[in-house]
């Protein structure tokens, strides 16, 4: 497999090796040892999967404290796939990488803790699945507006599908800052 760096310090887009033949295709979509192997080492201990219509705009989202390492994937059909940067002072505070995954490309993003995490659908339905390090924890929710001006994310639509909780997230300039993570690598 290749792990691949990204403009951010340690968000990584990983590429499984797919083996592929007349019958289809084949590819380990987790192997703990090939993923500790590779510098991903993450104890990951719940996975979860969504399903959403063209248009969706899910995030962006984390949790503070019992903040999560995630590792996305899609499973069928295709997003676009944000990491924001939430770590305070961080070099890179408030800067994302956005990345394409579909279920052809078979693209993983590693999104380490103190990042906020959001998706755009991009094709008629698409199938998410990703692992987190940490449980879902209400109390911990947290969220960023998907449109703040300051993160400027070129999401592939203007007028996204949003649910109620996503729509009404402040700006992150509006969040306090002693409850953003503080992550420093």
């Amino acid at each position: 497999m290749i792990v691949e760096p990204t403009a951010i310090d340690g968000v990584r887009i990983i590429r499984p090796d797919v083996y592929r033949d007349e019958r289809g295709e084949f590819f380990e979509s987790w192997n703990r040892r090939r993923y500790d192997e590779s510098g991903v080492g993450d104890e990951f201990v719940q996975d979860n999967v969504s399903r959403s219509a063209r248009g969706v705009l899910r995030g962006l989202h984390l949790q503070c404290p019992n903040d999560q390492v995630k590792l996305v994937s899609v499973q069928y059909g295709s997003i676009y796939d944000v990491a924001v940067d939430v770590r305070a002072g961080s070099p890179t505070f408030a800067k994302s990488v956005g990345v394409t995954l579909t279920h052809e490309n078979h693209a993983q993003l590693l999104i380490p803790a103190g990042f906020a995490h959001g998706f755009c659908v991009t094709s008629e339905i698409a199938i998410v699945s990703y692992k987190c390090t940490d449980f879902y924890v209400p109390a911990s929710e947290l969220g960023v507006r998907w449109d703040d001006p300051d993160l400027a994310i070129a999401w592939p639509t203007s007028q996204p599908r949003l649910s109620p909780k996503d729509a009404a997230y402040p700006r992150l300039r509006d969040i306090p800052g002693a409850r953003l993570p503080l992550h420093q690598r």
